[in-house]
């Protein structure tokens, strides 16, 4: 099928009556050896063999198929991040996606809405095996081109920040948290593999996505600046230009970087300690040779707001016509060497209240954090609305005890997931699920 809007999700033995229809593209889930540095390489699960997973280039509004086969010993799933997909295509097995059973393949069919840069990767829980989850290599690229592409950039580059080898540490309060050894862009570390090779007077377009199963990262280019264009995938209202970019597990920032620094410098992560792990990467110009500059930022500064409507006063959508949604996050101390239980209004999933939702209507989720943790929290098949910003994104991190309120339009009918992007407090109960009437 592949008709304007529609989707499907069908195992192998359900579509050998079309064994001529080949699809556009065929995705492998399965074992992996990947060679993170000359004497550092990992056992992992990766899709096609490589970290991270093939780019996919997708048209908007143009219908695609994608056969993705299973050969590992777990039932598995492909989550098409920042899509308005259906719910059984959506990727999330909560929603009512089938899952893919070992040595079976599943054909998803659906026109890709919409255009920006999103994102596919693995819905599994994984609990403390950090062998499965967002914590393999199952992750990939995912463009989906405009009708209309001005492409006003010289060069694109796509780049995915993770971190490998966690491990459960407990933390000062007796909490458990990941903690990991190694961290790489495009799944090397920094100093192996090629440099981002560019020129002096390019305008580079970087795509990172942030990739990691739990952490947070800082990311500077020495010697440059960063002209934001877009937030998870979607354009800003006002584009403007940082000396750092802060991306939570699951975000996606666009930006230009105009080549007028000749050198070899380092791409990489702030944080010195998680750069020494091998997070980043070499950008060296044309002609250029030595060893890579690397200035260090003197603080840490990142702020959405900075890139919203130049007037906040005249939302597209008035506050009073939204209907508010109090989502209360806490956690319940689960004892010494435990993981916390994550609550969302005070439960747990797959305990927690389903909010009904009546399509057209416009909601406003009013996020209050009573932890002493951040969370990159994400809503499925559906954009919200940084508060009178006009900035849109699929994710957002809300930090320790703060409120944060955004708005959406109920316009994608179907079940949809919202959850913490953290494998592990999403494991450990941080989901609900949103349904129409």
């Amino acid at each position: 099928m592949k008709a304007s809007g529609l989707a499907t999700h069908l195992l192998a033995g359900q579509r050998l009556a079309h064994p001529q229809t080949r699809p556009d593209y065929a995705l492998t889930i399965g074992p992996c050896s990947w060679e993170l540095s000359p004497r550092r390489t990992i056992k992992t699960t990766a899709y096609n063999g490589q970290v991270p997973g093939p780019l996919l280039g997708l048209r908007e509004g143009q219908p695609v198929t994608i056969d993705v086969t299973n050969q590992t010993q777990d039932h598995e799933v492909v989550h098409w991040h920042g899509l308005f997909l259906p719910s059984q295509v959506d990727g999330a097995m909560e929603e009512g996606t089938p899952p893919i059973p070992p040595g079976r393949t599943a054909r998803y069919t659906f026109t890709p809405r919409p255009a920006g840069f999103r994102w596919y990767h693995t819905h599994v829980s994984a609990g403390t095996n950090f062998s499965k989850g967002q914590y393999t290599g199952q992750h990939g690229f995912l463009w989906v081109e405009p009708r209309e592409n001005p492409g006003r950039y010289d060069q694109e580059i796509f780049l995915t920040l993770h971190d490998w080898r966690g491990q459960m540490l407990a933390s000062d309060d007796g909490s458990m948290n990941p903690s990991y050894d190694l961290s790489t862009v495009n799944g090397r570390v920094l100093g192996f593999g090629d440099p981002l090779r560019v020129r002096a007077g390019r305008r580079v377009l970087l795509h990172l996505l942030n990739s990691s199963a739990t952490e947070v990262h800082w990311i500077s280019l020495s010697g440059h600046s960063f002209y934001v264009v877009a937030l998870d995938g979607n354009a800003i209202p006002q584009p403007a230009s940082v000396s750092m970019l802060r991306l939570a597990p699951a975000e996606r920032i666009s930006a230009i970087v105009v080549m007028n620094n000749p050198g070899v410098w380092v791409l990489g992560e702030v944080r010195k300690h998680i750069q020494a792990a091998g997070m980043g990467v070499v950008v060296e110009y044309a002609g250029q040779s030595g060893k890579p500059s690397w200035e260090q930022p003197d603080r840490l500064i990142w702020d959405y707001l900075r890139f919203a409507a130049a007037s906040i006063e005249a939302p597209a959508s008035a506050p009073e016509s939204a209907i508010d949604i109090p989502l209360v996050f806490e956690s319940k101390f689960a004892g010494h060497g435990a993981m916390d239980h994550w609550t969302i209004n005070g439960r747990s999933f797959p305990n927690t209240e389903t909010v009904a939702l009546k399509p057209g209507n416009r909601y406003r989720l009013i996020f209050k954090n009573r932890s002493k943790e951040d969370h990159p929290v994400h809503l499925h098949r559906h954009l919200f609305e940084l508060m009178r910003s006009g900035i849109r994104k699929d994710t957002v991190l809300v930090e320790a005890g703060t409120e944060l309120p955004v708005e959406f339009t109920a316009d994608n009918p179907g079940a949809t997931l919202f959850h913490c992007h953290q494998q592990n407090h999403m494991d450990a109960g941080f989901m609900m699920l949103f349904r129409y009437a």
